[in-house]
């Protein structure tokens, strides 16, 4: 039987997650400032009144919790788990105060999507919403893309070695650096260099497209922050189509990918170290899984004979392709022409590839190709194991920074994880079943959900049951935070409850 928690346990996770929740009300300054600066009262005062709930809440917390102690492993995955669904409920504050989501819960749903980098959406009327809310939005995808506890590991937390171990809770398992708080703000450093030079290329593709200078640059930063974050929100209710500009599709392509990258792949490539990108099992594996996954799609807009003109076959059929590999979301078309006018082939091949997902320790979810490698060259080993004499030794090595003998528990944590995924979007699917929604429907949404994606065929909307917002919302979290962090805090809980 698990022992039940003591008062020190509950300090050191009270301590730590009000250090994140302060650093997530610092945030908050910043649609505060766009809306004063742009005279936005009600906006600006929804802002006010969140940022003190906030930041009362997080110095209170971390004041009574007060602790000396590092938080052990149970600690940091209880800390990642916990801070994901108090980010949500204190982000959907200012949401719900907008009065463009119904109700709170909707306002939750689309703060976790955001967090999340999913890109589902439940706001009305996103055409006429305040800046400074429009740039919340996007804000708690960029956030959320780096990993809310990234925040205060940057600035708020000094112990390396607690601060590892609510790092790892966040699903990300490589130090790019010897010290993890290093790694954090290297992680800002490239995401915030890669947000200058990717606004500056939007804006000036809006701008060439005739859009207004400020609002060209408003709406760069937003889509750079959605597209590196493999969110999927956009400042528009028609997303990218939008814009109706082929520059702008292929610039958020390029952005897409990069977000879809290692942050240590990124690290190599700063360092100048660029044959890794052709070397390593990730990279490989997604450009693999990409072709494969395109030949599906394509075979089936084929067979419908959707897009017969190449050029609308690459900005809806390839665009949605690698808008849901790399678990961004972003869409060129209306939710509904992915079962009007694709045909079920097609949407089985955007569907496997938003359950693959990019690479690990990005801003993408869903499986991850590094574990899909692994699985292969698992049962690469084990056909060799059978085709050779019993007494021959079969090693098998994959290069992912350095090279690495692939051992028994590479291939089982992959394929666990990789099963937990499938359990998931299963469970999406059959809810969604159960409301009477068609089953190939139910799995192209809960697909998305679980895997962070965004892409959407209709069902996402107000009027879906309560009980379904909450399915998704708990598919998102769960998938974002790759189930260990959710076990434990769900272990937690019943050993608080039943312990001894």
């Amino acid at each position: 039987m698990i022992p039940k928690p003591q008062r020190q346990d509950f300090k050191v996770i009270g301590y730590y997650l009000g250090k994140i929740i302060i650093g997530l009300g610092l945030t908050m300054f910043l649609p505060l400032i766009l809306g004063l600066a742009l005279k936005e009262n009600n906006p600006s005062l929804d802002f006010l009144i969140t940022i003190s709930i906030t930041l009362s809440v997080g110095v209170l917390l971390s004041a009574y919790s007060h602790t000396e102690n590092d938080p052990n492993w149970m600690h940091g995955m209880i800390i990642a788990s916990l801070a994901w669904v108090v980010a949500m409920l204190l982000g959907a504050i200012p949401l719900y105060l907008s009065h463009h989501w119904k109700s709170y819960l909707d306002a939750c749903f689309d703060a976790m999507s955001g967090f999340a980098t999913t890109g589902l959406t439940l706001a009305l009327d996103i055409d006429h919403i305040s800046f400074a809310h429009n740039l919340w939005r996007h804000l708690m995808m960029f956030i959320g893309g780096q990993g809310i506890v990234i925040i205060a590991l940057s600035f708020l937390i000094r112990g390396a070695a607690g601060a590892f171990r609510i790092y790892v809770g966040e699903a990300r398992e490589e130090k790019i650096l010897p010290n993890v708080i290093s790694t954090s703000r290297f992680i800002w450093l490239v995401s915030i260099t890669y947000l200058v030079l990717g606004t500056v290329s939007l804006a000036a593709v809006a701008l060439y497209e005739g859009m207004p200078p400020a609002k060209a640059i408003f709406h760069g930063a937003c889509v750079f922050m959605a597209a590196f974050d493999t969110g999927g929100f956009a400042p528009q209710s028609q997303n990218i189509l939008y814009y109706h500009s082929l520059p702008f599709e292929v610039v958020t392509i390029a952005i897409m990918l990069l977000g879809a990258i290692n942050f240590k792949l990124h690290h190599a490539i700063w360092t100048g170290d660029k044959k890794e990108i052709w070397c390593n099992i990730e990279t490989v594996t997604l450009f693999i899984t990409i072709m494969a996954t395109f030949l599906i799609t394509a075979f089936g807009l084929r067979q419908s004979n959707t897009y017969p003109e190449a050029i609308a076959f690459f900005r809806k059929g390839f665009y949605h392709l690698i808008s849901g590999h790399t678990g961004t979301g972003y869409m060129t078309i209306y939710a509904r022409q992915f079962i009007n006018e694709w045909g079920g082939l097609a949407l089985v091949g955007v569907t496997i590839a938003r359950a693959f997902g990019g690479s690990s320790c990005s801003t993408t979810g869903g499986i991850k190709t590094l574990r899909i490698g692994l699985i292969f060259k698992g049962i690469l080993q084990d056909i060799k194991r059978i085709m050779l004499p019993e007494s021959a030794i079969v090693t098998e090595k994959f290069h992912h920074i350095k090279d690495i003998v692939m051992e028994d528990k590479h291939v089982r944590s992959a394929a666990l994880i990789t099963l937990a995924y499938l359990m998931l979007y299963g469970f999406g699917a059959l809810v969604g079943v159960c409301f009477g929604y068609p089953f190939l429907e139910s799995l192209f949404e809960s697909t998305s959900a679980a895997a962070n994606v965004g892409l959407s065929c209709g069902i996402t909307t107000v009027s879906m049951p309560a009980l379904l917002k909450i399915t998704y919302i708990f598919q998102m979290w769960a998938g974002r935070l790759e189930f260990i962090s959710v076990f434990i805090l769900v272990s937690f809980v019943i050993s608080t409850l039943r312990g001894k």
